[in-house]
């Protein structure tokens, strides 16, 4: 049954026309395949049905968004919560043969929550160079009486060697000033003026609670019960990559981590078993090639969620008219 959008909901839908439409556009490998083949398309098959047939040595930026280790339904498939040692060694079969795909500098991004963090950092440092574990707030979450609120993820951040791409200059952010220093002329020292606000060009971290979840007004959203924001992917994308490198996500749900690749010029790949969530995401490249701005991001940089200039953005996004279809 179709649900009922409020008139300002930007959530992106398909109509019969366009699933017709884009799922001739889907990739299904039935024999060992190059890199060419696979450029810019979703591969809509089973993750363990193509690890056998994937190209090697292709993946410059490798991102994983797995089930986490908890009951989850995604439209017509679900998964159910495992032991520690289950989850281990489900995540290890799959992991181990996707290494072949990785380029001697490629980096890999490897998402999690508390329930599977422990298994994916055990599985990493047995397989690359662990760099970093990054935690992001992500500002909802199901409240509980005998329990704190459950609302960060992590990611861990590895290598394949120690000859890897991080751009530091292009993942800054912008935060508004707390102690707005001035010199003996009254020039702000380390920071400039943007009207009656002052802010600050500041180093990443591995802490991050500027991401936004998508949500009904966004123009990104979806139905996907967990699809990772645009945002949170311009991050590892102008981090560890460069333009034209490869990004490449096994788990690619409505084909975020592709989008936001296409949007910052570079290739990309994804696996997906679910059809519908294959046509939103080729819906998305589609809308990508007439706008390729990224919530939260902009001037080249990263800024604050709820700074000014992020809510002239937000703002005229929100009062654009909705999208039409691109396909009757």
């Amino acid at each position: 049954m179709k649900k009922e959008r409020a008139p300002r909901n930007k959530t992106i839908t398909l109509s019969e026309g366009e699933i017709r439409t884009f799922q001739k556009e889907l990739l299904k490998l039935s024999s060992p395949t190059g890199p060419s083949e696979v450029t810019n398309k979703i591969i809509n098959q089973d993750l363990f049905e193509v690890l056998n047939l994937l190209p090697e040595k292709f993946v410059d930026l490798l991102f994983i968004d797995p089930p986490y280790n908890l009951k989850k339904s995604f439209n017509e498939t679900s998964f159910k919560e495992l032991s520690l040692s289950e989850y281990l060694d489900w995540f290890e079969s799959w992991f181990s043969k996707l290494l072949k795909t990785l380029k001697p500098t490629a980096s890999v991004y490897i998402c999690g929550d508390w329930r599977s963090s422990a298994a994916i950092q055990i599985i990493a440092e047995k397989y690359l160079k662990v760099r970093n574990r990054i935690t992001w707030e992500r500002e909802k979450g199901r409240g509980a009486k005998t329990n704190w609120k459950n609302n960060s993820e992590d990611i861990w951040f590895c290598t394949v060697s120690d000859n890897y791409t991080f751009n530091v200059d292009a993942v800054k952010m912008k935060r508004k000033v707390i102690a707005p220093y001035t010199d003996e002329n009254g020039n702000p020292k380390d920071w400039e003026r943007r009207g009656k606000e002052g802010y600050r060009l500041t180093h990443p971290s591995n802490i991050w609670t500027d991401i936004s979840i998508p949500f009904w007004s966004m123009p990104e959203n979806t139905d996907h019960p967990t699809q990772k924001p645009e945002k949170l992917l311009a991050k590892i994308i102008l981090a560890s990559s460069n333009p034209n490198d490869f990004v490449f996500d096994p788990f690619s749900g409505v084909g975020t981590a592709c989008v936001v690749a296409k949007k910052l010029e570079r290739r990309y790949a994804g696996i997906e078993l679910d059809t519908t969530y294959c046509c939103l995401a080729e819906k998305r490249f589609k809308l990508a090639d007439n706008d390729k701005t990224i919530q939260g991001y902009f001037d080249g940089v990263f800024w604050e969620r709820n700074t000014y200039n992020q809510q002239n953005l937000i703002s005229k996004q929100s009062n654009d008219d909705n999208a039409p279809d691109l396909f009757d």
